[in-house]
């Protein structure tokens, strides 16, 4: 008799994608705080005007 259990399921291939998505998650967070924690702002042509004196 054959056996009865069958493989219905790829673990490999899971656990290969929730591997990169976890990667990616990682990546795109450090990203985001990375850039919350540069904290430069450029300067706008507004921001130059303020330096002139005002005529």
């Amino acid at each position: 008799m054959k056996s009865l259990m069958l493989p219905l399921v790829n673990w490999g291939m899971g656990v290969a994608i929730i591997g990169v998505f976890a990667l990616v998650c990682i990546v795109l967070t450090a990203v985001v705080i990375n850039m919350v924690k540069s904290d430069k702002k450029a300067k706008t042509k507004t921001d130059s005007d303020k330096d002139e004196p005002v005529l």
